[in-house]
């Protein structure tokens, strides 16, 4: 099992992963993606889009703004009920999530419960501690030139509210049958109260979120059809270790307040056994809240049988970087002389590197070039490396994950060929350069 500093390390030393605004001493919760990071944090989004979206005919996409009129989360329960428990040490006055200085307890966990467990301040390590209150999470915000509270906004702790208030204009507009889908991708800021475990928790995230309409009747059909495809798509698609992979049925105490049922993906990180994502059963709690706060109709009318009614709906919910520390975690491996990321091959920011053998040998590098343009406009992801001897090359191609790397040396400028080295098995081939 790797570790999460060696994982960590990586990302930095590699350009995958910094932490936010360094050059300033930085700010908890917040990272910056590197161009590596960038790639393979793309990569993984658009797998997601075309598993989910572009592949199937029940699904559509929205882009809803990440500033919504606040009365959506009036509406959605988060202004009152968005909140974690808040405990504060009196001696060094630090604040923290009272159920992750409790092993094994939960986001309802009380102030009796908390003191009988004997806790420690991680700071300080006395043992005086204030009772426990509720932090909401919502970053709040002023909208105009004036600041009061008639003017006051929040910025989105989720992504699925902008779906659900699109959900008449979807249906105005294109009229798709039920069952079906709206996706969408995008920011959401929560204002932790103590951010940790390197990008497992921070104040600003990427989610992909899926809203799936259905009929009431049918919602535990489609809510296992949902089941086995996230399985499928972080198996065989993100190509993370089903042993990996744990489900956990949410007890009622500790679903959302929305949800008639959920269950958590748990996944084997480096630090232990974390949420992944969750597949929740919303009933039809946010459209009939919506209805009822707006005085806008949500039903839908039934092609076939004219029936209207408010649509249930089921939610595959996944954040962008927890699913991209997942794939690092199952990808890193540290072999007796190399450190090597397994990334799949649709994932990986590269899917070849190119080198001409010696790059002072002009004829070498004309060639390696001639390859490079051709695999560039072939497969898009391609680099270019000539620095350090070729060893290097190789040992740095490796730690960053890209499956195959290309050398152009003296015998391929007689015969028109290369030899492409395979990251994992470390075999070296010779391909005519056609064949690539």
């Amino acid at each position: 099992m790797s570790k999460l500093e060696d994982i960590v390390s990586l990302c930095k030393r590699r350009g995958f992963i910094f932490p936010g605004s360094a050059v300033y001493d930085g700010m908890a919760g917040t990272w910056d993606f590197g161009p590596l990071g960038v790639a393979l944090k793309r990569n993984i989004m658009n797998a997601w889009w075309g598993y989910w979206v572009d592949q199937r005919d029940d699904m559509y996409g929205v882009d809803a703004a990440i500033i919504m009129n606040p009365r959506t989360w009036e509406a959605s329960g988060h202004v009152a009920t968005f909140a974690d428990p808040l405990v504060e040490c009196k001696e060094c006055h630090g604040r923290f999530r009272a159920d992750k200085l409790v092993e094994g307890a939960t986001e309802s966990i009380t102030t009796d419960e908390f003191l009988q467990a004997d806790v420690k301040c991680p700071t300080c390590g006395k043992q005086d501690w204030s009772e426990i209150r509720k932090f909401n999470m919502m970053f709040q915000t002023h909208v105009g030139p004036i600041e009061d509270d008639e003017h006051v906004a929040y910025l989105r702790p989720e992504t699925a509210q902008g779906i659900f208030t699109n959900f008449r204009n979807v249906v105005d507009t294109i009229y798709p049958d039920l069952p079906f889908g709206l996706a969408q991708q995008g920011k959401a800021f929560r204002n932790e109260i103590s951010p940790r475990d390197f990008i497992l928790r921070d104040r600003e995230c990427s989610q992909m979120e899926i809203e799936y309409f259905v009929r009431p009747e049918d919602w535990e059909k489609q809510f296992e059809q949902l089941r086995a495809g996230q399985h499928d798509f972080l198996e065989n698609v993100i190509g993370l270790p089903a042993e990996m992979i744990h489900e956990l049925e949410v007890p009622e105490e500790d679903r959302a307040h929305y949800s008639k049922r959920t269950i958590d993906f748990m996944f084997d990180y480096p630090n232990g056994e974390e949420e992944l994502m969750g597949l929740a059963y919303r009933t039809d709690f946010d459209l009939s809240n919506i209805q009822r706060e707006s005085g806008k109709s949500m039903e839908y009318r039934d092609k076939m049988t004219g029936e209207s009614f408010v649509p249930h709906v089921i939610e595959p919910s996944i954040g962008v970087e927890r699913l991209f520390l997942a794939v690092l975690s199952s990808a890193y491996c540290e072999e007796e002389s190399r450190v090597v990321l397994r990334l799949p091959e649709n994932l990986a920011p590269y899917r070849y590197c190119v080198s001409p053998l010696l790059k002072n040998k002009p004829e070498l590098v004309e060639k390696a070039r001639e390859v490079y343009e051709l695999l560039k406009s072939k497969y898009t992801f391609v680099t270019w490396d000539d620095s350090g001897n070729i060893g290097k090359r190789y040992k740095k191609q490796d730690e960053i994950g890209t499956p195959k790397c290309v050398v152009v040396d003296f015998e391929g400028l007689e015969n028109g060929t290369v030899t492409v080295r395979d990251r994992d098995t470390t075999e070296q081939v010779r391909v005519k350069i056609e064949e690539l």
